[in-house]
């Protein structure tokens, strides 16, 4: 017999120290639930050119999507999936009525945004590597935690980390898959790998010669990385760096990715100048960060010949279009990225921002996306750059990006339609991150940057390298 409840006196004990509660979650990531809108775009493409597919615009009802726990179990007009509610019901393993049904009037459902390109452990910081001292390890992992939040309250529901130091992006995605954080999906890089002195060196990853590159991948490998980046030029913001110029032979290069594909990982280069790119891709790269083709005349040159190149190897190009770029465009277009040139010639573009570097904050996300449109990539793919392409750009083809049956439960409500406005994606009704609801944090607002000259540009670093040429040739021949 079960001993009598114990008395208190505000009454009888029960079987909870404290009751769990919700939250405000209409979705908790472990039933069956019917989601509803005005339409479903489902980060596929439509039939006409151009256009996306789009389901229940023709259905009074609108479109609906049924989802159990974490995964999409069917996707339709709403009148089609309400119909067919025992029959779904009943392969969730629950009965209708255990069903809960969420209703957004006035909205588009899509799949969860994509940020291909994150620094996670430095958003909101004035230095690219600030030094914490003996705090670092905790400082960045909490930033990294803190730009997680951040990422998904703008609907981003994946994202890929591109350089921390430390490893603290492994760590963030496994707290974030244990359940023990709330996040994007994060695919982790850990410390980029560079020559020595070479850009980004300080986030700890310097390889020079055959063999501690290998050493450097399989080391990478033994601390859980999921993606391999090589820092193939040098860039913009560490000293004695020359973008323009490549870091890593063709042969180094090749062996550091045929080891990173052996070992299963997906690759990533960082690539300015036209030979870094040419190289990276001559060693089967999944993925370029930049792809700027910034020659020594501190311009963008590109090269259609190895855009061909680029898109015939399928790699995925993130060339970096933040929020403040068609304004420094507007002011000096020599370094006005090649995006519709790449495009024009089949390379797939996906929406990466390089977000966390200083000037360039998470909340910008959308604000990338309205300025990827700006430099002549069509509207509907901008959507797909930050969805389904997004999602196969990073490794996770088959899991996420699309609302489909078998995929991941990652979406997003807006009010409006995307297809006509970008903007609209500042407005969500919904996020949902493998089936789970995320109530979004406040996110501060951010203004336009009133230092546009303060951005250390192509011209600013080639000015170094030409100010030195000066003093020499007027020095006298002794």
């Amino acid at each position: 017999m079960r001993p009598s409840p114990l008395k208190y006196p505000g009454g009888p004990m029960t079987d909870w120290i404290t009751p769990p509660t919700d939250g405000g979650e209409r979705l908790d990531g472990t039933g069956a639930a019917l989601l509803t809108a005005d339409r479903i775009l489902t980060g596929r493409r439509g039939d006409a050119a151009g256009s996306l597919e789009s389901i229940g615009e023709d259905d009074p009802q609108g479109g609906a999507v049924f989802i159990d726990g974490t995964r999409i179990i069917a996707v339709g007009p709403a009148a089609e999936l309400t119909a067919r509610l025992g029959e779904l019901a009943t392969a969730a393993g629950t009965a209708p009525a255990q069903v809960r049904r969420v209703d957004l009037p006035g909205t588009t459902l899509m799949p969860g945004l994509i940020e291909t390109h994150a620094h996670l452990p430095t958003s909101g910081t004035d230095v690219e590597y600030p030094d914490y001292g003996a705090h670092d390890v905790a400082r960045l992992t909490l930033n990294a935690a803190r730009s997680a939040r951040e990422l998904m309250s703008l609907g981003v529901t994946s994202a890929q980390s591109l350089g921390a130091r430390h490893y603290v992006d492994v760590a963030l995605r496994d707290a974030i898959e244990n359940g023990d954080l709330r996040g994007p999906r994060i695919t982790a890089a850990g410390p980029q790998i560079t020559v020595t002195a070479g850009h980004a060196h300080h986030a700890g990853g310097e390889a020079d010669g055959l063999d501690e590159i290998r050493h450097q991948v399989r080391i990478h490998h033994k601390r859980g990385v999921d993606t391999i980046k090589a820092m193939a030029t040098g860039g913009f913001t560490t000293s004695g760096s020359v973008p323009w110029l490549a870091q890593f032979s063709q042969e180094e290069l090749t062996v550091m990715f045929a080891d990173a594909h052996r070992l299963g990982k997906w690759t990533a280069a960082h690539a300015h100048g036209t030979q870094g790119i040419e190289r990276a891709v001559r060693a089967g790269v999944d993925y370029i960060a930049h792809a700027s083709f910034i020659s020594p005349a501190a311009r963008s040159e590109p090269d259609p010949h190895l855009a061909d190149e680029i898109a015939a190897a399928g790699i995925y190009v993130d060339c970096t279009i933040t929020a403040e770029l068609p304004r420094m465009i507007e002011r000096d277009d020599t370094f006005a990225p090649p995006v519709r040139m790449l495009w024009e010639h089949g390379v797939k573009i996906v929406a990466g921002h390089d977000a966390g570097i200083p000037g360039v904050p998470n909340r910008g996300y959308v604000g990338g996306l309205e300025a990827l449109e700006y430099v002549g990539l069509p509207r509907t793919e901008v959507l797909l750059a930050a969805t389904s392409r997004a999602a196969a750009g990073i490794g996770l083809a088959g899991v996420t990006g699309v609302l489909a049956p078998d995929f991941d439960a990652d979406l997003i409500a807006v009010a409006g339609d995307p297809r006509d406005g970008l903007g609209v994606l500042r407005d969500l009704r919904l996020v949902v991150s493998r089936g789970r609801e995320f109530i979004p944090d406040r996110v501060p607002g951010l203004a336009h940057d009133t230092d546009l000259d303060a951005f250390a540009g192509p011209g600013s670093v080639l000015g170094q390298w030409r100010n030195r040429d000066v003093l020499r040739a007027r020095h006298p021949e002794v």
